[in-house]
C-alpha cells in the first residue's frame, strides 16, 4: 500500500484528505508545520509527499529544497497550493517539486496524481538514474553522458528526466507538456526549442544519438550501450 505524507496546516483540509486517501486505499500520515514535516520525510521517506506551500516554521519551497539536499533517495513531491500563477508553479518546480496542483482541487485528481507519482518514481527510487552511458543525479539536478557533464538549463533537463524515468516507454507530446507546464502551457509550440537544445547537448557531441522521435507518437530515449 503506497504511503502518503501530507504536510498541511489547515486542520479541516487534513480531515478531508484523511477520508479521501483512506477511501482510495492509501495509507496517510500528517504534519502541520514545515519543520516537523521535513523531519518525518527524512526519517521515513513516503511514497509521495503532498506539500502545502504556505506552512508555518518552514515554507513548502524551502522544505522541498532541503528535502532534495538531505534525503538519501528521491521522494516524489506534489505541491498543493492556492497560488496559481505560472511563476508560482515554476518556483515550485525549481525547488524540486515533481507535480503541482492548485486549490481548490478535485479529490479524484489528487488521488490520481499521487498514484501516478508512485508508479513514475517507483516509490522513492535512488537518486541516480542510468540508461546506457547516461547518468542523471536527481539530487543535484545534473546529467552526465560518459564522463562529460551536460550543461542543461531547467526545461531541457526536465524533459530528459521525464524521458529517463519513463524509459523504455515513449512519452507523448501531451504527456511531456503536462509534466512541464501542467494546465498552462505556453501558447507557441512549447517543446520545439527545448528539444532542440536538449539534442544539441545530449546527442550532437556523441556518435550515437539517444533522443529518438517516434513519429506520430512522441519521444523516447534509446540506450547507447
Amino acid at each position: 500500500m503506497p504511503r502518503i505524507l501530507v504536510i498541511e496546516d489547515n486542520a479541516l483540509l487534513r480531515v478531508q484528505l484523511q477520508h479521501l486517501f483512506a477511501d482510495a486505499g492509501l495509507a496517510v500520515e500528517f504534519a502541520a508545520d514545515g519543520l516537523s514535516g521535513l523531519q518525518m520525510a527524512l526519517d521515513a521517506p513516503p511514497d509521495v509527499l503532498v506539500l502545502d506551500v504556505g506552512l508555518p516554521g518552514l515554507d513548502g519551497l524551502r522544505l522541498c529544497e532541503r528535502l532534495r539536499a538531505q534525503a538519501d533517495r528521491h521522494v516524489p513531491v506534489l505541491m498543493l497550493t492556492a497560488r496559481d500563477a505560472l511563476e508560482d508553479k515554476l518556483q515550485g518546480f525549481r525547488a524540486g517539486a515533481d507535480d503541482y496542483l492548485v486549490k481548490p482541487f478535485a479529490g479524484a485528481e489528487l488521488v490520481a496524481r499521487c498514484q501516478a507519482l508512485t508508479l513514475r518514481h517507483r516509490g522513492g527510487a535512488a537518486h541516480l538514474v542510468r540508461i546506457g552511458t547516461l547518468s542523471i543525479d536527481r539530487r543535484i539536478g545534473q546529467a552526465t553522458r560518459g564522463d562529460q557533464p551536460l550543461d542543461l538549463h531547467h526545461t531541457p533537463y526536465q524533459i530528459l528526466l521525464a524521458l529517463a524515468e519513463a524509459w523504455p516507454r515513449t512519452l507523448t507530446r501531451s504527456e511531456l507538456i503536462q509534466r512541464l507546464w501542467g494546465d498552462a502551457p505556453p501558447e507557441s509550440d512549447p517543446l520545439r526549442t527545448h528539444l532542440y537544445l536538449l539534442r544539441q547537448l545530449l546527442d550532437k557531441p556523441f556518435a550515437t544519438p539517444m533522443l529518438k522521435t517516434v513519429h506520430g507518437v512522441g519521444f523516447r530515449l534509446e540506450a547507447d550501450a
